[in-house]
């Protein structure tokens, strides 16, 4: 790969390596604050860091800059998949559908008396809504999705992406989901946006989405389980 390639692959799994490290920390962290704070706000520090590095690459984002921004038309196809991802997000919940990952932390921002922290709150909507739908299409299918039909994805349009690659990609995303099928689902649908209109922004207009209305779903019904 060129010195060009090389550093497309970091800007891109630099931020991701980052969440997963920092969300396994949290995992390790003691929920009952023993190490001296309450591991939950270890996600407000995830979306400080994290954004920072998006920020600090923006510039090696070409897909992302503003010439590639969808039209009307594909904004509404996003917010349309988006939202029918969610629908079936919250559904597909049965005990087969789901993954056992083992002590994964679950994200309850209530306390002691079960009353909402809006601060956690906040910080978990902003990180899933804004953050991650950035950070995850950056990883998921501009670079892993092309890197695997074609080392030097760069020159790859997401057109050209075969069968083989997506399956990969999306079985790889399956597995750092505990409803592993529907984030095959989800997986698949942010690809198909992806390769139809050849922009990245559609699918993160999709993912976010998904995020946002789920996080407003999760909040109103209390089902913290689906963060």
């Amino acid at each position: 790969m060129s010195a060009l390639t090389d550093r497309a692959v970091v800007t891109r799994a630099l931020p991701f390596v980052v969440f997963m490290l920092l969300l396994g920390m949290r995992s390790l962290a003691p929920a009952d604050g023993s190490w001296g704070f309450d591991p939950r706000w270890l996600y407000g520090v995830t979306v400080i860091v994290v954004g920072a590095l998006l920020l600090h690459f923006r510039r090696d984002y070409g897909e992302l800059a503003r010439q590639n921004l969808p039209t009307p038309r594909e904004t509404l196809l996003a917010v349309a998949v988006g939202a029918a991802v969610f629908v079936l997000w919250i559904r597909l919940d049965a005990p087969w559908m789901t993954l056992d990952l083992g002590d994964a932390p679950r994200f309850v921002p209530l306390d002691a008396a079960g009353a909402p922290i809006w601060p956690l709150i906040a910080l978990r909507w902003i990180g899933a809504t804004l953050l991650v739908p950035v950070m995850e299409e950056l990883f998921w299918r501009s670079f892993l999705m092309r890197w695997l039909q074609r080392p030097d994805f760069l020159a790859l349009a997401p057109q050209a992406v075969g069968l083989r690659a997506i399956v990969l990609a999306t079985f790889v995303f399956v597995l750092a989901h505990t409803l592993w099928l529907a984030a095959a689902i989800a997986g698949l649908a942010y690809a198909w946006l992806y390769i139809r209109t050849g922009r990245l922004w559609v699918a993160v207009i999709a993912h976010a989405v998904t995020n946002g209305v789920l996080g407003v779903w999760v909040v109103a019904t209390g089902n913290w389980v689906f963060w």
